[in-house]
């Protein structure tokens, strides 16, 4: 198993020494071909604006989008989920939209609406989630799950191979989130295997 880590910007280290810590390789994702080996990808957090503008300048925009809807599982954090999100409020912009939600960008407020809560992340208790300058889902659509929400607002959802967080578990020593993901990428794996 290999799990890319979108490095074009962002705090991407901190999902790296996650995947470490749990014995996974990872590879940087920083060009085009470093998307051929991949069996899954992680968003960081960061400036999803910039994000979104390096991945269409590396021509790497069009080529995630597809292989998310090819069913690629996806961890996106924060400004990863304001790329994956199919609307985001108050902004024409899209980037990869393949989540059908609609986020609102800095929801919280700038740097000083950073904080942290404990809540569920699905079937996951007690997971603390660290929010900084993060957005939240308005809307969902389709069959998306909802996985986690405080003070009334969605920040965390499931859409078949898509998983998205407007908080930061790799801002934490707890790796469950980052299990999560991998049971997903392994469930993937294993339904490719029997297709072939």
């Amino acid at each position: 198993m290999k799990i890319g880590v979108l490095a074009v910007q962002g705090a991407f280290i901190e999902h790296e020494k996650a995947m470490q810590k749990l014995g996974i390789e990872c590879i940087e994702i920083r060009q085009k071909k470093d998307l051929e080996l991949i069996d899954g990808i992680i968003l960081p957090g960061g400036e999803s604006t910039v994000q979104g503008k390096l991945l269409r300048e590396l021509d790497m925009l069009e080529e995630i989008r597809a292989r998310i809807n090819q069913g690629l599982p996806v961890l996106a954090t924060c400004a990863g989920l304001i790329l994956l999100a199919q609307n985001i409020e108050n902004d024409a912009a899209r980037h990869i939209a393949t989540l059908p939600v609609t986020v609102k960008r800095n929801a919280y407020g700038r740097q000083l609406g950073s904080f942290v809560a404990k809540g569920c992340v699905g079937a996951i208790k007690e997971f603390p989630l660290t929010f900084i300058r993060a957005p939240y889902i308005t809307e969902t659509f389709s069959d998306v799950e909802v996985l986690s929400v405080v003070d009334s607002k969605i920040v965390g959802v499931r859409y078949k191979n898509q998983l998205g967080l407007a908080f930061h578990p790799e801002m934490t020593e707890d790796l469950r989130v980052h299990e999560l993901f991998l049971n997903i990428v392994q469930e993937n794996l294993k339904s490719q295997r029997m297709v072939s």
